[in-house]
């Protein structure tokens, strides 16, 4: 085998490699004496096929597959050879016209990963806001969690529905007197002024009495999802059972016992502490995106034509699924530019970061992993065993789920390194600040932060 380089231009590499015609005969030879151990063949026991005969039937098959085999060996052996790291699966290309007892000539085509250096975070200087929770935030939470276990009582003495109050109703629904499927149900419950029902229905149900027939008119929304109905006026003939009115929820021990908590005070705790890792949240991602902003403008290393290519793609992708979508691009041209150079920009930090992991041994451990799956799977309620199994047999999902904790892992441990400045802030002006950094993130050529 013979390996000459054409070409070595930044981190794009070109060789040529040549496959003597012996070495693919031998290959070819080695198996059919391979398969005449076991080859079985009408006139002929198992084992006793003659060698030329196999030759003769599958020589072809097997010189493609000696083929197969000499390329990959030598596109290894040149690039294990030079201690090269591909960015992308090698391009091949064979020259010349393949056949049987002439020399094989291909050429290799490769794009390296970059020699990114010893790196020294102890200089990055970064501000991490960081919020108290407030005593009122806190009872507000209170509040609405007495509020979601309010307990019913029926009206007593008798008196008309009222906004807020809970009714047990019959109703049957339809348009031009024509019932339609789905417009009807028995003791139905509905809270009047929750906008659960189509606009205008809960409001003429005020005023209604136990017994009494209401005809509720309405108009079904232009877009409402069934087309049959969109558009349309529908007559409900409701008659309400029984009218219910909610009795607010005292915030104390008993309201935290019904929360599966020992005390109101534990339950405030929880409560501050749940408020208190959303506040963290924001901060987090706010600092992690001042670092790596930090880091793309300080490391301007090259990076693979390729992998920016197939990133910048990826992105364009959901472009044109966006501009489907109605969404418009002020200029095309320019918009391709910029998010061209977005593109660089994710393969750069992305490039920097996997390197910092692998030279401090970090790693993504099978536990760390498994509670990923975990909540993920918990996220479909009744089919977790599914979602489960499904992730255990698909290693390409497993690694979908493995990028992000490898990427969390490698900034919390920079951060470790960086100087990192704490400023407290309150949680409304850490909000804003969140919110000005979303709006300040550069939107190329008209388009919503949504598409970067």
């Amino acid at each position: 085998m013979q390996v000459t380089e054409l070409a070595a231009d930044g981190l794009k590499r070109q060789f040529k490699i040549v496959i003597p015609a012996q070495d693919l005969t031998a290959k070819v030879d080695e198996r059919v004496a391979e398969m005449a151990r076991t080859a079985s063949l009408p006139g002929f026991r198992p084992g006793k096929v003659p060698a030329g005969l196999l030759k003769k039937q599958y020589g072809q098959a097997l010189l493609g597959e000696a083929l197969e085999q000499a390329v990959n060996q030598g596109t290894a052996k040149a690039i294990d050879d030079r201690g090269l790291k591909p960015a992308l699966q090698p391009r091949v290309e064979l020259k010349g016209e393949f056949a049987e007892g002439k020399d094989v000539e291909f050429e290799v085509a490769i794009e390296i990963l970059p020699e990114i250096g010893q790196l020294d975070f102890s200089g990055v200087e970064l501000e991490r806001l960081k919020a108290v929770v407030p005593d009122k935030s806190v009872d507000e939470a209170l509040e609405r969690i007495a509020k979601a276990n309010r307990e019913q009582k029926p009206v007593d003495p008798p008196r008309p529905a009222q906004r807020g109050d809970a009714l047990k109703l019959d109703f049957v629904g339809s348009v031009d007197g024509v019932e339609f499927p789905g417009g009807a149900a028995q003791d139905y419950v509905l809270e009047l002024g929750s906008a659960s029902f189509i606009p205008g229905f809960e409001d003429q149900l005020i005023g209604a009495e136990i017994g009494k027939p209401v005809d509720v008119k309405v108009k079904f929304p232009d877009d409402y999802g069934n087309t049959e109905l969109a558009g349309k006026d529908a007559v409900f003939k409701c008659t309400v059972k029984e009218i219910r009115e909610f009795v607010d929820q005292p915030i104390d021990d008993a309201l935290a016992k019904k929360n599966n908590f020992e005390t109101l005070d534990a339950m405030k705790k929880a409560v501050s502490d749940r408020i208190g890792q959303e506040y963290t949240q924001v901060s987090r991602g706010m600092i992690k995106r001042q670092l790596l902003d930090k880091l793309a403008e300080t490391h301007k290393f090259q990076v693979p034509e390729g992998l920016v290519e197939g990133e910048f793609n990826a992105i364009w992708q959901r472009i044109e699924e966006a501009k489907k979508n109605g969404e418009k691009i002020e200029d095309e041209e320019k918009a391709r530019t910029e998010y061209r150079e977005i593109a660089e920009r994710r393969v750069r930090l992305g490039l920097l970061l996997a390197d910092v992991g692998r030279s401090n041994n970090i790693d993504v451990t099978p536990e760390e992993l498994n509670q990923a799956i975990m909540r993920e799977a918990m996220r479909y309620p009744g089919q977790e065993r599914q979602v489960l199994e499904f992730y255990s047999k698909n290693e390409q999902l497993k690694e979908q789920m493995r990028a992000p904790i490898f990427e969390e892992k490698t900034v919390d441990f920079i951060l470790e390194l960086a100087k990192v400045t704490d400023k407290p802030v309150t949680p409304e002006e850490l909000l804003e600040a969140a919110r000005k950094a979303d709006t300040d993130e550069e939107t190329p050529a008209g388009q919503s932060p949504s598409a970067n």
